[in-house]
């Protein structure tokens, strides 16, 4: 994969993350969720990014052991 690829897919992943993340807490500044539900929802996006990082890393890593 081409070096500027990369950079693309790796920014789009951040805008998303990040998009995500003021949305759940303009959703709190507007009072539609509790303060705990926006936690909760902030801490499910952090795992949800880490672990399907996780799992994308290990699938290119056995990849290359074929």
């Amino acid at each position: 994969m081409p070096r500027n690829s990369a950079l693309k897919v790796a920014a789009g992943i951040a805008v998303s993350f990040t998009s995500l993340g003021v949305v759940i807490i303009s959703l709190l500044v507007k009072r539609i969720v509790s303060f705990q539900l926006a936690m909760l929802m902030l801490v499910a996006l952090v795992g949800l990014y880490f672990g399907f990082g996780v799992l994308i890393a290990v699938y290119r890593f056995t990849g290359k052991l074929k």
